[in-house]
């Protein structure tokens, strides 16, 4: 096997490296964006703020289409074609065993699917979305990032897997970084306005959690369901993988397949394996389109009711703010759904408690919150680094 090879089994290579940045930095400027607009500019509408945000998810796909075509030889046509093939794939009823009949395209399944995304993705950030005006945002982010832990213990209780003590260690010390963080800081109210502070805080802590548990199914169900199986990026996770191979398939090694796919790309036209990152990202359209088109209900229905009055944004600055939050969502979600087909989400979600590493760097400069840092504060960044370390390095033995 090809040293090349070997590291996109288990890295993703340099462009999962590069993205997994990207997504930290991303998170981290959605954050104290989103906290910034709701309350310094007082635009407290979280279910508008977030319909805006995930309906522009739909741009991500035609984006990387129109950069490929810019950047590559693949024409519009073989993206399309290569697409549909890999959706028809994955979703035909072949995929389970059913091997009479001609081959029908999957749309009730791909749509099944799309809405059953669209509402596991939406409930916990919208919840996410409210939490954040109620709750300090070094709170929130804490909280909602331990869906590390939920996602390791959904993946042994669906999956039936052995416990790793790698990552079973790797995921407890981030979870007790994280909290570390959340209670080791300083007060940050004063007497007076204490015991409100806290009750607010304690609801949106509250709703964090209950989304941190629902993301954590949600990375699972979607590595299981979503992910394309035979993209070489994904190999390393094969605990995850729900589809039997075939006989003539598991008489080869990976390197047999992968030249047995290019020879039947090469006589069809068709590019297999696609390339990194699109088809999560043709997902994340699908998941913006159906948010568009059927989460817009709740608007006119919370205004009706009295809820939530609906108020469009006033000023330049408040359009500015949400044009940024939609950019920096879209780039985090997409990123996210790309490195959870990668790296599993596990991994993907404990590497993702180093945003909390950098949202509490960032509130301590830019939201004068210097007086928080405390002894148990810094101890938990450095513990959610360390378990990132460790199960970084457990992949890359490919364990």
């Amino acid at each position: 096997m090809s040293s090349q090879h070997h590291a996109a089994v288990h890295l993703g290579g340099k462009p999962a490296v590069a993205l997994f940045t990207v997504a930290l930095v991303a998170f981290v400027a959605e954050t104290q964006l989103t906290q910034y607009v709701q309350t310094s500019l007082g635009f407290r509408h979280p279910y508008l703020i977030f319909y805006i945000v995930h309906s522009s998810f739909l741009l991500m796909f035609p984006l990387h289409a129109l950069y490929l075509y810019a950047t590559s030889q693949h024409t519009f046509e073989a993206l399309r074609d290569s697409i549909l093939d890999a959706l028809l794939q994955h979703f035909s009823p072949k995929a389970e065993g059913i091997t009479q009949g001609p081959s029908i395209f999957p749309t009730w399944r791909i749509t099944r699917l799309v809405i059953f995304l669209t509402i596991g993705m939406s409930v916990p950030s919208l919840l996410w979305f409210v939490a954040v005006t109620m709750a300090p945002v070094t709170d929130v982010t804490a909280l909602w990032n331990t869906n590390a832990f939920f996602a390791y213990i959904f993946t042994i209780s669906f999956l039936k897997i052995q416990v790793d003590p790698h990552r079973l260690l790797g995921v407890v010390i981030a979870t007790a970084g994280a909290l570390a963080v959340i209670y080791g800081e300083a007060d940050k109210t004063d007497a007076v306005s204490a015991q409100q502070a806290s009750t607010t805080a304690l609801i949106g802590d509250l709703m964090t959690l209950a989304a941190s548990v629902g993301y954590g199914a949600y990375q699972v169900l979607y590595k299981v369901y979503a992910v394309l199986p035979n993209d070489p990026e994904v190999q390393a996770e094969r605990r995850y993988s729900r589809l039997a191979p075939s006989a003539e398939d598991a008489l080869m090694d990976d390197d047999e397949a992968a030249v047995m796919e290019e020879s039947r790309a090469l006589n069809d036209g068709i590019i297999r394996p696609l390339p990194f990152g699109l088809f999560p990202n043709l997902l994340t359209s699908l998941i913006g389109l159906c948010t568009c088109v059927l989460l817009w209900v709740p608007v006119p229905l919370l205004d009706a009711w009295g809820v939530v009055p609906f108020e469009l944004p006033h000023g330049v600055r408040t359009y500015f703010t949400i044009l940024c939050i939609a950019i920096t969502g879209s780039i985090f979600n997409a990123s996210f759904m790309v490195l959870l087909g990668v790296w599993g989400p596990i991994v993907t979600s404990v590497g993702n408690l180093l945003t909390i590493v950098l949202v509490f760097a960032s509130d301590a400069v830019f939201g004068n919150a210097v007086e928080t840092i405390t002894v148990w504060s810094l101890l938990g960044c450095g513990s959610i680094v360390l378990a990132f370390g460790i199960l970084a390095y457990d992949m890359m033995k490919g364990r």
